[in-house]
């Protein structure tokens, strides 16, 4: 009787011919909009940086000085050990590694594709992005589970022993999908490891650093600090940007990494292009001035983002409380949503089928395959607070039926 009734209230959303989107963490126009001022031209008048350089003309490669300098700030290390580029962190991190894979991690060090079957950690649940780009170069890719505090690092300890294995992507500060942050265990772990491999390297997606939905911020150990006492910085690649602080589509990157590691991508760099956006540079360096600016532009992100996590997080626990476990995290993008084996599948088809798009089950593991069909990603930022409770209350029915046809279909088995 239970499912039947569920099976209208579903057909009843059906004739409402929705087209919902809480596919892919974007900010909502209300929060791209907090940026609009960024667009005018007095940012950018003089055109100058503070070294001298034109910044409407070619040249700095490796980023203006105050844009090494503020996001030197960001990410904890020091300004030559900065590289600012263009919008894009994920660039940044296909570009790092299609370099390793064909020139090798460094001059001196061989070409990952001349050494055999590469591969690569990934926690997981994980970012679909990182792993399109490792199946893209042909990286096998093998899967480490997500704890409370962070990936497995007992596990990926003993993985690193293995010469082939060159390398682990993650999501450190509020990771995608889970909204975890490492804990100092785990950064420590990390700058402990041993690998066999001497081009073994680490991308440290640090993409939410300043995202926090509460006044009190997660705090993430600095990896490169933390790796250099313990004498193994080359490990570790870290990249962050402004996309979702200003614009997705015109926001700033930069990469940070060991003095060796920094010549070897300069190096490249200079072959690669003659010079980024520098007025983009620019403009934001004036605009954000340091980090207090930049932390007093996220509280407002924040005002907009919690309301909508909190809503879908309400409906998580009025509709599907002992039946499946998700994340509640304190900042970041999404939700993790953890249903019955066997079942994520089935409530993304029905989403679907009702006019909700979602971020496809089994993306949040490498090859789209979660081998327990469980986990679904849950993006509350894109969609106006109205549609977002639709979407979400959907979601929560189409979850209901799921569960209940794979109990059914279980019992018919025995």
């Amino acid at each position: 009787m239970q499912l039947a009734q569920l099976r209208k209230e579903y057909e009843a959303w059906q004739a409402k011919k929705l087209a919902l989107d809480m596919s892919r963490g974007k900010p909502g126009a209300d929060q791209t909009a907090l940026s609009d001022d960024l667009l005018d031209a007095r940012w950018v008048s003089p055109p100058k940086a503070e070294n001298g350089a034109d910044c409407r003309n070619y040249g700095v490669p490796d980023g203006i000085p105050e844009a090494k300098r503020l996001f030197g700030a960001l990410m904890g290390v020091p300004d030559d050990q900065v590289i600012v580029c263009g919008n894009a962190s994920l660039t940044l991190m296909y570009d790092y590694l299609v370099q390793c894979m064909f020139q090798g991690a460094t001059a001196e060090l061989k070409p990952w594709a001349a050494q055999g079957a590469v591969k690569f950690l990934c926690p997981v649940p994980g970012y679909d992005r990182h792993f399109a780009i490792l199946e893209s170069l042909g990286i096998e890719m093998i899967n480490v589970p997500m704890l409370a505090d962070g990936p497995d690092m007992a596990l990926v300890a003993e993985y690193v022993k293995d010469p082939l294995v060159k390398g682990l992507i993650c999501v450190p500060k509020y990771s995608n999908p889970e909204g975890k942050t490492f804990s100092e265990a785990t950064v420590r772990a990390f700058a402990a490891l041993q690998p066999a491999a001497p081009d073994f390297r680490v991308i440290w997606d640090n993409a939410y650093c300043v995202h926090d939905l509460y006044d009190t911020t997660d705090p993430l150990l600095n990896i490169l600090a933390t790796a250099k006492e313990a004498g193994t910085e080359d490990n570790f690649i870290v990249v962050t940007s402004f996309s979702k602080v200003s614009f997705p589509g015109a926001g700033v990157a930069a990469i940070a990494a060991s003095p060796t590691n920094i010549k070897a991508i300069k190096a490249r760099m200079g072959i690669q292009t003659i010079g980024h956006d520098k007025l983009n540079q620019l403009r934001h360096v004036r605009y954000f001035r340091d980090m207090a600016g930049i932390e007093q532009h996220m509280q407002q992100h924040a005002a907009i983002l919690r309301p909508k996590f909190e809503e879908v997080l309400g409906i998580l626990e009025r509709d599907l409380a002992g039946l499946a476990d998700w994340t509640a995290p304190r900042g970041g993008y999404f939700i993790s949503l953890d249903l019955p084996a066997g079942c994520a599948k089935r409530t993304h088809q029905l989403l679907k089928e009702a006019g909700v798009v979602l971020t496809p089950a089994g993306a949040t593991f490498p090859y789209g395959k979660d081998p327990e069909d469980r986990n679904l990603r849950i993006a509350p930022t894109f969609p106006p607070t109205a549609e977002l409770r639709q979407a979400a209350e959907l979601l929560t029915l189409c979850a209901r039926i799921a569960i209940l046809e794979n109990a059914e279909n279980k019992s018919k088995t025995f």
